[in-house]
């Protein structure tokens, strides 16, 4: 069972349901996960136990459990407080703080969502980050009377480098100042000047209070006659999921199956795009190509696969794949190198040091990469400064080295196969998460090591090279190493680029 709204003069009647044959005609199956963030206090725990409540979400266990643990701690208008729904942490209710990333389920006539709960605490931002990775829209909350905070820039800095470019600017508390229109232009405005600069342009400002119900399942016309925009339930109704389709096929290789000598099979979840049997793929980093044959699952043989499917794959030769492989499309393949650019939020203490040797983690693939911090975002003035040195919680570029060649495709492309963890191996903590941007040229295959220079190429290409003038004068730091013409065919193909 469920329960209905509390009856206060405050809560809004619901509109009339639509007819069942219409409201299942018009759903969208595609569930929307979306992320709450702002800074401390602005009322995100407050925001999600209210769409709960309304949407009546909340059964009636856990609407007696709120009541009894609400006892004292009721407000004004004897609502109870509805962020109990939310701060299941002993430390969280003591605090009256969100300190862990909370996961919740509701649903409308339209459409269910997975919305995650974050703190707004400064030292929890490497749990803001993680809430966001998988988030297709953040609701950025902001309290009405402190306006954008440094906190607020922070994490919409951190939802837009995870890709989310839809955006709602829940102008909260807007009760608390009188319901002054002008206060909520203001804020609006000074926040859209602010994402221009992290090139987010699909935004939705809304001003609510979110402990009253106004403006978020139902509307608030009775208090803000001037605001004639749509109620924030309206704004995810409509909300657009990202797709993983945007590239060609990948399967990150989890396990190799092999119940017998008669069966091998290659395990993951598709992390992009799609396959069915008689598709051609290549197998990186070898660089072998195979044919599919069957799609298997738990319980039945497959025509296709598409992302997110947990498939095994069974190809038409005998090739050497092992976990950490990757199965990609032959017609649409992703970066390969030892070199490329990123972006990455420091989550520990001691920062990200530079020239270190990092445990880099993508999928099932675990690789070495050293670190070479270039610039860091000052969130004050939204302006990269160059860095040598990435402290906790700091917005960095970073350059990757890898001692042997990588596998990725931008973060932009896929959020799959473009994010990654870097683990320090002292400790085995997770220093910092990052996506790539795009890969490294490698300038031909020329590597410094301290003070000289190495070059890898064909005796006729290196005395070419050597003739310019770019190496004429150093010619005392350069050793010319002998190397396949298929290393060279690589080389070239960088340069080109």
């Amino acid at each position: 069972m469920t329960v209905s709204a509390t009856a206060t003069a405050e809560v809004l009647v619901p509109v009339e349901e639509p007819a069942l044959g219409q409201a299942r005609a018009i759903r969208d199956s595609r569930p929307l996960r979306l992320i709450t963030c702002g800074s401390v206090d602005d009322g995100k725990s407050t925001l999600i136990g209210r769409l709960l409540w309304d949407t009546k979400a909340v059964k009636e266990d856990q609407a007696a459990t709120l009541e009894r643990d609400s006892s004292g701690k009721q407000n004004d208008l004897g609502l109870p407080d509805f962020a109990l729904l939310l701060d299941g942490l002993q430390a969280e209710r003591e605090q009256g703080i969100t300190i862990d990333v909370a996961y919740r389920y509701f649903s409308t006539d339209r459409r269910s969502f997975i919305v995650a709960d974050t703190p707004g605490h400064e030292q929890y931002t490497r749990n803001m980050a993680t809430g966001a990775s998988t988030a297709d829209l953040a609701v950025l909350l902001v309290d009405a009377r402190a306006g954008i905070l440094e906190q607020t820039r922070r994490h919409a800095t951190i939802a837009s480098l995870m890709g989310i470019r839809q955006f709602v600017l829940a102008v909260n508390k807007i009760d608390l100042t009188d319901y002054d229109r002008a206060r909520f232009d203001q804020i609006s405005h000074d926040f859209r000047e602010f994402a221009l600069t992290l090139g987010v342009k699909q935004i939705t400002a809304i001003p609510m209070s979110a402990l009253k119900g106004e403006n978020v399942v139902y509307d608030g016309r009775a208090a803000m006659p001037w605001y004639d925009g749509p109620t924030l339930v309206e704004t995810l109704e409509k909300a657009t999921t990202r797709s993983n389709q945007t590239v060609g096929f990948r399967l990150p290789v989890q396990r190799v199956s092999r119940p017998g000598e008669s069966f091998r099979g290659y395990q993951g979840t598709v992390a992009g795009g799609s396959v069915k049997p008689g598709d051609s793929v290549v197998i990186l980093p070898s660089g072998m190509v195979a044919n599919v044959t069957k799609i298997v699952t738990f319980d039945l043989v497959r025509n296709a696969a598409v992302a997110g499917d947990a498939i095994t794959l069974v190809l038409d030769r005998q090739v050497d794949v092992s976990r950490g492989d990757m199965i990609v499309a032959i017609d649409s393949q992703p970066m390969t190198g030892r070199s490329f650019d990123a972006q990455l939020v420091a989550l520990q203490p001691e920062g990200i040091e530079p020239g270190k040797r990092y445990w880099l983690k993508s999928g099932s693939r675990r690789q070495r990469v050293s670190i070479e911090p270039v610039s860091q975002l000052d969130l004050k003035t939204s302006k990269w400064n160059s860095a040598e040195k990435l402290g906790m919680n700091a917005i960095g570029k970073v350059h990757l080295t890898f001692d042997e060649q990588a596998i990725f495709d931008t973060y932009e492309q896929n959020r799959t196969t473009g994010a990654f963890i870097l683990i320090d191996p002292d400790t085995n903590n997770t220093v910092a998460g990052g996506m790539i941007t795009g890969r490294r040229s490698e300038l031909g295959g020329i590597h410094k090591d301290d003070q000289r220079v190495l070059l890898s190429l064909p005796a006729d290409l290196a005395e070419k090279i050597m003739a310019t003038e770019l190496f004429a004068n150093r010619r005392q730091d350069v050793d010319v190493r002998h190397t396949s013409a298929g290393r060279a065919a690589e080389i070239l193909a960088d340069l080109d680029e």
